[in-house]
């Protein structure tokens, strides 16, 4: 049904029913059949607008019929809820829906109505403190949706952020488009972005080992606390020591002790390689945990620089465990994690990968009343530990072909209608269904354009 302001309504016009007043069902035949996500305007003053969450064939008469939630102002009656039936209904002006899916601070604008390109949408900023859940497959627009997203809060709050960048996908955050708009440029000039990137020499991403947790030294060696009881034991009581002693001097102080705890702590440094990561430990130069702590607008930790999946660990942890170290402070902080799969999968194969993963779930679980904020990114849920998913408040969600994912984001987002979601498989890309406390409402928008350049674009098929 497409929008209009002339519309029938004689008595073979649509008719709705609602006996509480918050849900609704309207029959009809299949060629006035509504779309799952679409709104319908009651007849009458002041009424709502119904959303269309289901649509089905009718059993009792063919045709069909459609199902979902009153919204907007429903109050009328003694108890607060007005009723109605066999009320005529009709497709709604694109400016009732406008005025629906206006957030407060209409800046923060991720784009429009997929079927309705003159009605906005704009999120909540105020609910981003809550953890959001990111995901679409390969293809989908996913990163470049994400882009827009971290564009518009550059630009629109003074919510700062860490990136955790494993594809270089968000190293030009700071960078801006020829041809963007002069008032966007202006903005993003006026924000802090700054880029850490492994041997950069003016803005290296580094960290420092005697700034790490025990539990976190003891994971970068692979050190378990039972199976390696005398190592771990050592380590613990040499912490003093080991902070007083310059990294690349670790093993020679160690070997120097002539303890046989403490020798066969330098021999796992030695053979795990530990201190080759050059570009990994600062050597007393300033870490990327102190560049955070001052708190830029962005921050984008460029781990995609890294030859091993040890070191970004390594990195990502240090990182997070400094954060919750500080979480007394109390200042808000969005964490962005894309490939949030890489940093927290349901069953990490080393050490240093529980860390993180355990970390992250510290954080999805106790993190909000802190300050701390997460918005995670992946291709598939399956592959996030769904402990971790299930405190997701927020769901962004673009295509998806695969139905055991699309059922699984059913059971964690029960607030998703399952129409909106089974329509996944069918976006286009750049199209993504957005839901949870910061947008007004469940919508399919189509995501607006990018301010910034995408860092990390994909290899084109070469062409004669």
């Amino acid at each position: 049904m497409a929008a209009n302001d002339d519309v029938d309504l004689s008595p073979a016009a649509l008719r709705l029913e609602s006996p509480d007043g918050r849900s609704f069902t309207v029959r009809g035949p299949a060629s006035e059949c509504p779309r799952v996500g679409e709104y319908l305007a009651i007849d009458g003053a002041d009424a709502p607008l119904a959303f269309v969450e289901e649509v089905a064939t009718d059993p009792a008469g063919g045709g069909f019929v459609a199902g979902g939630s009153l919204v907007g102002d429903t109050s009328s009656d003694a108890d607060g809820r007005a009723r109605w039936s066999q009320t005529p209904v009709r497709p709604t002006e694109a400016s009732a829906v406008q005025r629906l899916l206006s957030a407060p601070d209409e800046q923060l604008h991720l784009g429009q109505l997929a079927d309705h390109t003159e009605v906005g949408v704009a999120l909540i900023p105020k609910r981003l403190n809550r953890h959001t859940f990111w995901c679409g497959q390969s293809g989908s627009g996913k990163t470049y949706a994400l882009g827009v997203l971290l564009e518009r809060i550059l630009l629109t709050t003074r919510l700062p952020m860490v990136v955790f960048d494993p594809n270089s996908d968000f190293v030009r955050l700071g960078e801006t488009m020829s041809g963007a708009d002069a008032e966007s440029v202006a903005a993003l000039a006026d924000r802090e972005v700054v880029v850490l990137r492994p041997g950069d020499e003016a803005s290296p991403l580094h960290v420092l080992f005697k700034e790490m947790t025990p539990r976190a030294r003891a994971a970068v060696l692979r050190l378990d606390p039972v199976v390696d009881r005398a190592e771990y034991n050592a380590l613990l009581g040499l912490m003093e020591d080991l902070d007083a002693v310059e990294t690349p001097d670790i093993v020679g102080h160690l070997l120097s002790l002539g303890d046989p705890d403490a020798t066969a702590l330098a021999q796992r440094l030695q053979n795990l390689g530990v201190l080759e990561w050059k570009t990994t430990w600062a050597y007393g130069a300033e870490s990327a945990t102190s560049v955070i702590a001052r708190r830029p607008a962005a921050t984008v930790l460029d781990l995609g620089g890294y030859d091993r999946n040890e070191e970004q660990l390594t990195i990502t942890l240090a990182v997070l465990d400094d954060l919750w170290a500080r979480r007394a402070e109390r200042r808000p902080l969005l964490l962005v994690i894309d490939e949030a799969h890489n940093l927290c999968p349901p069953d990490p194969e080393t050490p240093l990968g529980v860390a993180v993963r355990d970390r992250i779930i510290q954080i999805a679980a106790e993190g909000r009343k802190y300050g701390l904020w997460l918005l995670l990114s992946t291709q598939r849920p399956s592959k996030v530990h769904p402990g971790i998913v299930s405190q997701c408040d927020n769901l962004t969600l673009m295509r998806m072909n695969s139905r055991d994912d699309l059922d699984q984001l059913g059971s964690i987002f029960g607030f998703v209608p399952r129409g909106l979601l089974a329509q996944a498989a069918r976006f286009r890309q750049g199209e993504a269904l957005v839901a949870g406390g910061f947008v007004p409402m469940p919508s399919i928008v189509r995501v607006r354009g990018r301010v910034t350049p995408e860092g990390g674009i994909d290899v084109p098929v070469p062409m004669p």
